[in-house]
């Protein structure tokens, strides 16, 4: 056994990100045998402030990095070595001293409705309740049927679909990924193709970051990078980064890369009841595809109706 841990992980505590994490130890161990000994991975479960309020949006509460600036924190104290995380939930600009050092294969991107009556987005009646803390899903739903209505529900994937049984709403929207996750797809009623519901840019994949100066853990870390996926995310987060997107805008962003080597990125915009959503789609190289974001988030940032992006 080893005498103190390599490797002490930081993560939040919900049963989505433990799982994430435990993906994340898996492959490290598979990749060094030294850090597959008993106590070499250490985990740290750390509460943010996403998850301590769940009585308002985030939004109000400042948007992206709710879920991460405690362990950013902990990271720069000492007290963490890497941390692991929804990619959807990090800032495009980190903390200094911090660097994303690995972003691990994408699962499934698509969202999902989870419906009491088993209807499908179609199906629900006319006035149905559809619980999401999402901007994004909530502006794309509004868009294609107007005649729902939309309330405020945070929380975990189990929190949530409590609510939903309690008849709190009608339906929710979920990650699939998430599900996939889990275990518990059971519980789908409906997968969403991206056109319905254009996804939060770098949903479904992890994102690792650890210190900028700490070489031996971006080396142990840098095995989970998974390249296609990576050149992705980067284009997606460099569109909501050339629109200054958080949670407070309803923004959906994905990339998918062609087997010829060409980047396909679609964003997509609008106001939280659904009106004035633009959409723009653009193809570049995978090599430009920084360029790319930033070409896609210009595009839709001049065509937003005034007000939309302040």
């Amino acid at each position: 056994m080893t005498s103190l841990p390599l490797i002490k992980i930081g993560t939040r505590a919900s049963p989505l990100a433990m799982a994430q994490t435990r993906e994340a130890i898996r492959m490290l161990s598979m990749a060094f045998p030294e850090l597959a000994e008993d106590g070499a991975i250490e985990t740290v479960t750390i509460s943010t402030t996403g998850d301590q309020v769940q009585d308002r949006a985030l939004a109000e509460l400042g948007g992206k990095g709710l879920f991460s600036k405690e362990l950013d924190r902990a990271m720069i104290d000492g007290d963490i070595d890497v941390a692991v995380h929804s990619l959807k939930d990090l800032e495009t600009v980190f903390p200094a001293g911090i660097v994303l050092a690995a972003v691990m294969e994408r699962e499934d991107v698509r969202d999902v409705l989870i419906s009491a009556s088993g209807k499908t987005l179609d199906e629900l009646l006319k006035g149905a309740v559809v619980g999401t803390a999402s901007l994004r899903r909530r502006a794309q739903l509004m868009a294609r049927r107007p005649d729902l209505k939309c309330v405020l529900i945070r929380g975990n994937v189990q929190t949530r679909l409590k609510k939903l049984a309690a008849g709190e709403v009608d339906a929710t929207l979920l990650a699939l990924a998430g599900l996939n996750r889990l275990g518990m797809t059971n519980h789908v009623t409906e997968i969403l193709d991206p056109d319905v519901l254009l996804p939060a840019v770098g949903q479904g994949a992890i994102g690792i970051t650890c210190r900028k100066d700490d070489l031996r853990m971006q080396e142990y870390v840098g095995v989970l990078n998974h390249k296609q996926t990576a050149i992705c995310v980067a284009a997606e987060r460099a569109m909501l980064k050339a629109l200054d997107g958080s949670c407070r805008t309803p923004i959906g962003g994905l990339a998918t890369l062609n087997e010829d080597g060409t980047l396909h990125l679609v964003g997509r915009i609008g106001h939280e009841d659904g009106s004035g959503l633009i959409e723009c789609i653009k193809t570049a190289n995978w090599e430009d595809g920084i360029a790319l974001g930033q070409e896609v988030g210009d595009d839709l940032r001049a065509r937003a109706d005034p007000g939309l992006l302040q």
